[in-house]
């Protein structure tokens, strides 16, 4: 199950970004969050605090503005939000650990892999090993920049709460939208800033929650 989400996950957010979708693609990991939160809380029973509800439901309300002035369907996104957020409640519960779980998906996923690769090769798509060194050696680049933070997810999952996890994944998305609009220059509007705002906000509430909780447990614990 971890290697088709991972795979469908994969497969779409290659083809968004080599298509010009990367804003899009950002708001979909915007969305992977909130389903994290929602799917630790109504499949593991974690518990947020009372105050951790406003930056999720502000956040939901932000997603939501930018789904609806997006001006229809963002398909892209939510397919990638849906299938990583899966993603992690499958790994939240394998028996595996990180290292020998990747390498169990990936192993499942090479023979598909391998026979798309000769498929392209034979209609005369195939781009490895015909575009010269510097494309082949970022085409093995790209295989290290996504496992190593699979790898650090894949443990992650298993050592903190899924909610913690859902709402500290909004760095990803940030850095894939600014990188959409400041280096790939696509069109960012007005409203969509009102709605990433609303987002970074909520990211920001639930920061200052989390720090102020802990400092107060730990003066409780001194305490007692």
């Amino acid at each position: 199950m971890a290697a088709l989400l991972i795979g469908v996950n994969w497969l779409t957010y290659v083809w968004a970004v080599n298509a010009g979708y990367i804003v899009e693609t950002s708001l979909g990991y915007f969305i992977n969050p909130l389903l994290n939160v929602l799917l630790g809380v109504i499949f593991l029973r974690e518990r947020l605090r009372p105050f951790q509800w406003v930056p999720v439901v502000l956040a939901a309300i932000g997603v939501i503005y930018l789904t609806i002035t997006y001006g229809r369907l963002p398909w892209i996104a939510l397919t990638l939000a849906f299938s990583f957020g899966l993603y992690g409640l499958v790994k939240k519960t394998a028996p595996l650990g990180s290292v020998f779980g990747l390498s169990l998906e990936t192993g499942i996923l090479f023979l598909p892999a391998l026979g798309w690769l000769f498929y392209s090769e034979t209609i005369g798509q195939g781009a490895f090993l015909h575009a010269g060194v510097g494309s082949d050696l970022l085409l093995v680049g790209a295989g290290v920049v996504t496992t190593i933070p699979l790898l650090m997810f894949a443990s992650a999952a298993q050592r903190i709460p899924l909610s913690l996890l859902g709402i500290i994944q909004y760095i990803a998305p940030t850095l894939q939208f600014l990188l959409g609009v400041l280096a790939f220059k696509e069109p960012f509007t007005s409203t969509q800033l009102v709605g990433f705002s609303i987002v970074w906000t909520a990211l920001i509430l639930f920061w200052g929650e989390g720090f102020w909780a802990q400092r107060w447990q730990k003066v409780r614990v001194a305490a007692d």
